[in-house]
C-alpha cells in the first residue's frame, strides 16, 4: 500500500480535479498539462513531450503512486483530430509507463466509453467494444498501464460535482451553458452510471491505497437517462437551463447507449455507489 507521496496527472480535468479536492492526508503533487492553468496547480507537463517526463522522473524523488487522470476526454474532439487523441491518450501514457519509477504503483483512471452501452451490463471481465475514437484510446491506454506490475485500471461512469474551470463535467456544464444562454442538448437513449464526485473520489483513493491490481469498476446503485439527469441537476441547483433531447441518431459524434457498469467482484470496493438523481451530496 502506497504509504508517501503520490503524483496527480490531469489535475485540471472533472476527475482529475475531484481526485485532487478528495485527496484527505495524501501527500499529492498535481500536474495538468502545459497550455492549463488553474489557481491551485502551478505545475505543468505533457505526458505526450517523452524528454519532459524522463526529465521530471530524473529530477523528483520518487513518488510511491502515480494517479494518471490526464488526457483528451472530449468525444468530438477525439473524432475530428484521431491523431491527436491517440497522441496525447495513447502515446502519453505509454511515455508514463515507460518512464515512471519501477516501484511506483500506477492507477489509471479509465472510462464507460471502452464500452458502447448496446451490449451490456458490464463487468470487468466484459469484452471492451468502443463506438468512439475517444473509447478506443481509452482500450489501448488501458492494455498499457496492464502491462506493468502493480497497476490498476478503473473504470467509471459519469463524476458529478465541481470542475476546476467551472465549465466541465455535467453540472458546471449546465451551469455554464445557462449563463451565456448557450444551447443545451442531451442524448434520451444514453444512460450512465452517476455518482457524486466526492463519492467516486473518495472510492478511488481508498483502491489507489490498496494492493489491488486489474481492473476494478466504481459501480453505482442503478444507471439514470441523461434527460433525467439534466432534469434532476437543473431543478436541485436551481439553474433555469433550457434542455432540449436529441436522440443517438440525431448526434454527429457516437454516443453511448445504456452504460450500466457491474461488477465480478464483492468486497468492500465493489459496493454500488448512490445514485446521483436518488441521493443528496455526501
Amino acid at each position: 500500500m502506497p504509504a508517501g507521496s503520490a503524483f496527480l496527472f490531469g489535475a485540471s480535468s472533472m476527475v482529475g480535479w475531484s481526485m485532487y479536492l478528495g485527496r484527505g492526508d495524501t501527500s499529492v503533487v498535481p500536474f495538468v498539462n502545459s497550455q492549463s492553468r488553474i489557481d491551485q496547480v502551478d505545475r505543468g507537463i505533457d505526458l505526450d513531450d517523452e524528454l519532459a517526463v524522463a526529465q521530471l522522473f530524473r529530477d523528483e524523488p520518487a513518488p510511491d503512486l502515480i494517479v494518471h487522470c490526464a488526457g483528451i476526454c472530449d468525444v468530438e474532439t477525439c473524432e475530428t483530430s484521431p491523431e491527436f487523441a491517440y497522441s496525447v491518450n495513447v502515446d502519453g501514457t505509454a511515455i508514463l509507463v515507460d518512464h515512471a519509477p519501477p516501484h511506483t504503483r500506477i492507477v489509471y483512471l479509465s472510462s464507460d466509453h471502452v464500452f458502447s452501452g448496446d451490449t451490456g451490463p458490464y463487468r470487468e471481465d466484459s469484452p471492451t467494444d468502443p463506438v468512439s475514437t475517444y473509447g478506443k484510446t481509452r482500450v489501448a491506454a488501458e492494455k498499457l498501464v496492464l502491462r506493468r506490475p502493480n497497476s490498476l485500471v478503473v473504470r467509471a461512469g459519469l463524476w458529478i460535482g465541481p470542475s476546476a474551470n467551472g465549465k466541465l463535467g455535467h453540472l458546471d456544464w449546465l451551469r455554464y451553458r445557462h449563463r451565456r444562454n448557450l444551447p443545451m442538448t442531451v442524448v434520451a437513449d444514453e444512460a450512465r452510471s452517476a455518482v457524486w464526485a466526492s463519492d467516486a473520489s473518495r472510492r478511488v483513493w481508498e483502491l489507489a491505497r490498496s494492493s489491488i491490481t486489474g481492473v476494478r469498476h466504481v459501480v453505482a446503485e442503478r444507471v439514470v437517462a441523461r434527460p433525467e439527469l439534466a432534469r434532476y441537476l437543473d431543478a436541485r441547483f436551481e439553474i433555469g437551463a433550457s434542455i432540449a433531447v436529441h436522440t443517438r441518431r440525431d448526434r454527429r459524434v457516437p454516443h453511448l447507449g445504456t452504460m450500466e457498469l457491474q461488477t465480478i467482484y464483492d468486497d468492500d470496493f465493489a459496493r454500488p455507489l448512490p445514485s446521483v438523481v436518488d441521493h443528496a451530496v455526501a
